[in-house]
């Protein structure tokens, strides 16, 4: 079936699609500056038509071995291998099954993700990181029929099928090996070419039912709870108009990937919207291997956590300060503020060079980021913005805009999706920040309690809490699950003063929580505080103790004080010499360490 085929079958869809493109070129906001898109159905539309316009660009770079060179495949290549894998699975009867997906991020996890979304069944990702146990749990509560994973994890889900603790039909390994006797993509992929080559058009024929779910995620579990979220193909399709009208995305942009692809995040933003947009993507060989595959590939675009930002950042002028250029860096940048505008850059090529040479623009989501580390990187030339989203939101709920952004703010909703809050507090205009839009999940698998709860005549509860300003700019101030409700009534964000605390150069790490005092029953502020070593070190000498730590974290948090209202100031500190308990997207599993500390 080709491209017009398709509409054809499709017609209502596709009518809505052009319609809803129409739209968001039509539309009057000023922040919507690049209307260059193009309406499409479902996934599978957007892939069929991406390899039909950006056929021999690619659309993949990725390393045959670890230590390898990067190789490219193109976007027929990877559509004509999506339709020999996917019709290899039909074959196998997983017709409308769950299937799952995990391992490093690699071509063979995305072949796998679109192959199974664009004709197999619902395709279920799942966090690489997460225990065996807590694996298997997953497999059974999204009933799985089949697994896709990469050799690192043959050995747990071998496991699993002999012990007979899953009941899955099929495992399939990304590589073949002479000791296993298990499927593996390269003999489907021979297989499906066979079949195709033979006549069958069973996967190129299926029609995708664009308001059903076809993608099954579960939340990274900050609260203890997974949630399986059940998102359409109809879901990512507006997420994918609507987005790249706030931020441009080229087709010769090389997005760089970084994050764990189970993640809704990079799933969409740096894996299916650079498909849609005719970019490339390159995949980071891991956490460790970052500045050598900044300088092999030299990306443009980058999506990442906070924690990788702000390290990068202070690495940059740590070594600015050892080398003794730091007065004369900043003067430079200074002027480069300037002499920016019109298209001079004074930024030394050593520091450019950390983000691989080319980085054009940064976008970072998953928690809030000192405005400051922004700013910072915005005087290297690069654009370096925030967003916010939810697994629940496809995710984007607001981003911000590359031209008329602003720091402080998560984002600006993107054409077609709308932002309010609930219950705003008279004073503070703070309360839930709700969502609607297209991009709104079917609800939680499984769960209608759960659903009934978050969605709410067609808006989506997000469970943060924060303002809209007069530009209708979103600005988030905390958890409503975290927020600390002092005995006289007042509320304390305790993300916002982990903000202040994150500042210092000589805190690593913190989480602040409230506990009742035993004596007066009044609410006391606490905050459990990881130092960073290496500051700390050069303020104290290498020969400091306990004792000298404490006092200089102490003088921190005084400093802090000075500027908060009493019922905000931290009343107590505790040192810790260890990490906090972090999902794989480098949140505080606050749960864990409230039992910790409780107990």
């Amino acid at each position: 079936m080709n491209r017009s085929q398709y509409e054809e079958i499709k017609a209502a869809e596709w009518d809505y699609a052009v319609k809803r493109m129409e739209g968001i070129r039509n539309c009057k906001d000023p922040l919507v500056r690049y209307r260059e898109g193009r309406p499409i159905i479902d996934i599978k539309h957007m892939l069929m038509t991406s390899a039909e316009i950006y056929a021999d660009r690619p659309a993949f770079y990725d390393k045959d071995k670890p230590g390898g060179e990067y190789r490219a495949i193109t976007y027929r290549q990877t559509l004509d291998e999506v339709n020999a894998l996917g019709t290899a699975l039909l074959n196998l009867g997983l017709k409308g099954k769950h299937i799952g997906v995990i391992g490093e991020n690699c071509y063979q996890w995305a072949l796998s993700y679109l192959a199974v979304v664009c004709g197999v069944g619902v395709v279920v990702p799942l966090d690489k990181e997460l225990p065996a146990e807590e694996l298997k749990n997953l497999c059974r509560e999204s009933d799985m029929a089949a697994i896709i994973y990469t050799p690192k994890y043959r050995g747990m889900f071998h496991d699993m099928r002999w012990l007979g603790n899953v009941p899955m039909e099929l495992y399939i390994c990304t590589e073949a090996s002479a000791e296993s006797e298990e499927l593996n993509l390269p003999a489907l992929l021979e297989l499906g070419r066979q079949k195709l080559a033979a006549g069958d058009t069973s996967y190129a024929d299926v029609i995708i039912e664009r308001d059903k779910m076809g993608m099954l995620l579960f939340t990274s579990g900050t609260t203890g709870i997974s949630k399986g979220v059940m998102l359409s193909h109809g879901n990512i399709a507006e997420e994918l108009m609507a987005s790249p009208t706030l931020l441009q995305v080229k087709p010769s942009d090389i997005f760089f990937s970084i994050l764990p692809l189970h993640h809704t995040y990079e799933c969409t933003c740096s894996f299916l919207q650079p498909l849609y947009c005719g970019a490339s993507i390159a995949y980071c060989e891991g956490l460790r291997h970052i500045p050598k595959n900044l300088a092999e590939i030299k990306p443009t675009m980058l999506l990442c956590v906070p924690l990788i930002l702000e390290s990068m950042y202070k690495k940059i002028w740590q070594q600015v300060r050892k080398s003794g250029m730091e007065k004369k860096l900043r003067k430079l940048l200074k002027i480069n503020r300037i002499s920016r505008k019109v298209g001079l850059n004074l930024v030394p090529k050593k520091i450019t060079d950390v983000f691989g040479g080319r980085m054009r623009t940064i976008i970072v989501g998953g928690a809030a980021i000192d405005p400051d580390v922004l700013r910072g990187v915005q005087d290297f030339n690069i654009t370096a913005v925030q967003g916010y989203g939810l697994t629940e939101c496809g995710p984007i709920c607001a981003m911000n805009p590359d031209v008329g952004f602003k720091d402080e703010a998560a984002g600006y909703a993107p054409p077609g999706f709308d932002l309010k809050i609930h219950q705003p507090d008279p004073e503070t205009g703070i309360g839930e920040i709700c969502a609607r839009g297209g991009n709104i999940m079917l609800g939680y698998y499984k769960n209608p309690e759960a659903t009934a709860e978050a969605l709410q005549d067609g808006w989506f509860h997000t469970g943060d809490l924060g303002y809209l300003d007069d530009d209708r700019f979103v600005y988030i101030t905390g958890r409503k699950k975290n927020v600390i409700i002092t005995k006289n009534g007042k509320n304390v964000y305790p993300e916002e003063l982990e903000y202040y605390l994150d500042r210092s150069p000589y805190v690593q790490e913190v989480m602040v929580w409230g506990k009742d005092s035993e004596g007066s029953g009044e609410t006391l502020i606490y905050a459990s505080i990881l130092p960073n070593a290496e500051e700390v070190a050069q303020a104290l000498g290498e020969n400091y103790s306990e004792e000298q730590v404490y006092d200089l974290i102490s003088a921190e948090v005084d400093r802090i004080n000075e500027n908060l209202p009493l019922f905000k100031k931290i009343k107590k500190i505790d040192i810790r010499k260890t990490e906090f308990d972090k999902t794989t997207t480098k949140k505080i599993k606050r749960y864990k360490e409230a039992n910790k500390i409780s107990g």
